[in-house]
């Protein structure tokens, strides 16, 4: 489910607080509002280059451009190397510290000291369960198990009833939750299929032997936009007529899908996964305020599909959806 309405309101309510000013600055009716400063460090598991993350990273930065603060982006997939970038930016005294939690256990400790150091820490994407526990003052990002019964649900409409889901980073407790929901809504049987993504053509490779040596797999689940291109390939290249759906989108998968090659996108916004915790975060430093009362902040999830993809493909072009 969108949360339009809410990003919409929270855009209204920067709009007025734009507007005025500390009376002690004695700010000139109509002048520009005095930068509210600070330096916000974003950390996630994604690999550089990854198209998803790229678009977190635009949201941030463009944020940051918004409200006169400076955005740092770092992605690395390694837990513990995710965890040290944390630790340097506890030590480098950052004024606010916004991490994905693929893997929360790994990351409990260093997400401890940020907390502990007063360094206000908002959560995105994964991780969702673990993020009040941790101290996060919200969690941004789309509830995984409900994005997957709803594509469980589109794909059964459609005809699927052995699905093969992709997975592409191990360990990433999300991506399970997101072929569990499937699962759940199916009615039929669902199959995992352990991938890498650093290395697509070998994507390829994998899903093409599975279709071929199991003709009774009709549906393909990626869960992420370059494995989705990856398993269309593969489709082609098996000669199977397996129907393909993926998560989140990318200029590749929307074009895809105006063509018939992808049914559906899972679009978890993640646009609004880098721009709304640089808000949030921004607020809170200025004005004490938190967001989601204790619960999740959800962009998602949507559905992209052939009759409202031509609305998004230049977005997605463009870098914001």
């Amino acid at each position: 489910m969108r949360r339009i309405p809410v990003v919409l309101a929270l855009a209204s309510a920067l709009a007025l607080t734009a507007c005025s000013a500390p009376a002690e600055q004695n700010a000139e009716p109509g002048s520009a509002p005095p930068a509210g400063g600070g330096e916000y460090a974003v950390i996630t598991h994604g690999a550089p280059g990854d198209s998803f993350w790229d678009v977190v990273k635009n949201g941030a930065e463009a944020a940051g451009q918004e409200y006169g603060v400076t955005v740092t982006y770092q992605g690395d997939g390694d837990p513990a190397k995710q965890s040290q970038l944390i630790d340097q930016a506890v030590s480098g005294q950052a004024d606010g510290i916004v991490v994905s939690m693929a893997n929360p256990d790994a990351l409990r400790e260093a997400v401890g000291k940020a907390v502990a150091a007063g360094i206000p820490v908002v959560t995105i994407n994964s991780g969702a369960d673990s993020s009040k526990e941790f101290g996060a003052i919200t969690h941004v990002g789309q509830s995984e198990d409900v994005a997957g019964r709803g594509a469980g649900e589109q794909l059964k409409s459609a005809g699927v009833t052995k699905l093969l889901c992709v997975i592409h980073e191990a360990g990433n407790i999300g991506l399970d939750q997101r072929c569990t929901g499937a699962e759940e809504t199916l009615g039929g049987a669902v199959e995992r299929l352990q991938v890498d993504v650093s290395n697509l053509a070998d994507v390829t490779s994998k899903v093409t032997a599975k279709l071929q040596s199991d003709q009774s797999v009709n549906g393909v689940l990626a869960l992420n936009p370059a494995v989705a291109v990856a398993a269309r390939d593969a489709i082609r290249d098996s000669g199977s007529q397996a129907k393909l759906a993926t998560f989140d989108l990318s200029a590749d998968v929307v074009a895809a899908i105006q063509a018939d090659e992808i049914l559906f996108a899972v679009d978890q916004q993640q646009y609004l996964q880098g721009y709304l915790p640089i808000t949030f975060l921004h607020l809170y430093k200025n004005n004490l305020n938190t967001v989601g009362g204790g619960l999740p902040v959800n962009t998602g999830p949507g559905f992209v599909t052939k009759e409202n993809a031509e609305r998004v493909a230049k977005l997605a072009e463009a870098g914001t959806r």
